[in-house]
């Protein structure tokens, strides 16, 4: 996720035990035997997963907010057409009235 707009996929490797070991810094580690490389990969897949639900809520929110954003919008729009159309039949009627006035007042002289 970089923005509302855009975003860019992403892919996470997952290492195994004998690709860490195999790691040309490894040995600078001491006392390291596999139960803390257990530890270490369930921690890793779980920071991943962690990671993933995160920009997942984040995409999520983004997109919520450009709906919300469009649904103002349109609903702003859609105020202003009706407050239009409310005037205009308003301003016809106090016309018509008018005219009828007007008619009935001539008729009498």
């Amino acid at each position: 996720f970089i923005n509302a707009s855009s975003y860019s996929v992403a892919t996470q490797s997952l290492y195994d035990t004998s690709s860490i070991t195999a790691s040309p810094k490894f040995p600078l580690y001491d006392g390291v035997d596999d139960h803390i490389l257990n530890c270490w990969l369930e921690f890793a897949i779980v920071s991943i997963i962690f990671w993933i639900l995160r920009e997942g809520s984040a995409s999520e929110h983004a997109a919520r907010m450009t709906a919300m954003e469009n649904a103002t919008k349109n609903a702003s729009e859609m105020l202003k057409q009706l407050d239009l159309e409310f005037n205009r039949t308003r301003q016809a009627v106090i016309t018509r009235e008018l005219i009828e006035i007007i008619s009935g007042a001539s008729a009498v002289q």
